[in-house]
C-alpha cells in the first residue's frame, strides 16, 4: 500500500479565486499533488515526495497538516524542507499551514517511489536499491552514466551525508551512491 492510499480524500479549503467567487475545494490527492512539485534542496531533480519523506497529509479545522519524517534525525535540510512545503501551499492558496515532524518510525530509502529512483538515476546519482538494510551484502552499484558494474566506492562520504561517492571503471566518472538505510 502507498502512503497515497493511507489517506483518505477529506477536502481542504482553498483560497478563493480573486474574483470574489466561492473557492474550490482540494482533496487530499490535490494536496499531494502539490507536494510533488516541491523539490528536495540538496537533490532538486527528486520531489519530498519522490523521496517519501512526506508521511501524512491531513485537515485540522482549516489548517493544512503536512506530516514528513526527515532521512537522518539530524539532516540538515529538514528545515529548508519545511519552509518550502510551506511556502509551497500558500502560494496555491492555503493560508493555515503547519508542517511537522516524524521520526519514528524512521525514513528508510525503501521509502523513495520507484519514479525517484529513476530521478536520482537520470540526474547522475545511483539509487539503492529496494529491500535490505545498510548491513547487508551489497549488490554491485550500476554507473548511472553508462550502466556498467564496474564500480569502486571511492569514500564513504559523498556530496550529503546519505550519500557515498563511487566511480566507474568503464567510463571513469565519479558519481554519488545514496546510501541504502
Amino acid at each position: 500500500m502507498s502512503v497515497r492510499e493511507t489517506h483518505d480524500a477529506r477536502a481542504f479549503p482553498a483560497r478563493p479565486a480573486r474574483s470574489g467567487a466561492a473557492g474550490k475545494r482540494a482533496s487530499a490527492g490535490d494536496i499531494w499533488r502539490l507536494l510533488e512539485d516541491v523539490p528536495d534542496p540538496e537533490i532538486p531533480a527528486v520531489s519530498v515526495v519522490d523521496l517519501g519523506i512526506v508521511r501524512g497529509v491531513e485537515q485540522a479545522g482549516d489548517e493544512v497538516v503536512v506530516t514528513v519524517t526527515p532521512t537522518y534525525s539530524g539532516c540538515p535540510a529538514t528545515a529548508a524542507i519545511r519552509l518550502d512545503i510551506e511556502k509551497a501551499l500558500r502560494a496555491r492558496g492555503f493560508d493555515r499551514v503547519r508542517v511537522e515532524s516524524r521520526l519514528a518510525p524512521p525514513w528508510t530509502t525503501d521509502w523513495i517511489s520507484a519514479e525517484g529512483r529513476a530521478k536520482l538515476r537520470a540526474y547522475g546519482i545511483a539509487p539503492p536499491e529496494p529491500g535490505g538494510c545498510a548491513g547487508t551484502a551489497a549488490a554491485p552499484v550500476a554507473c548511472p552514466r553508462c550502466g556498467s558494474l564496474r564500480t569502486e566506492r571511492v569514500s564513504q562520504f559523498g556530496s550529503t551525508p546519505c550519500k557515498a561517492q563511487h566511480r566507474c571503471a568503464d567510463c571513469l566518472e565519479p558519481f554519488d551512491r545514496f546510501k541504502r538505510i
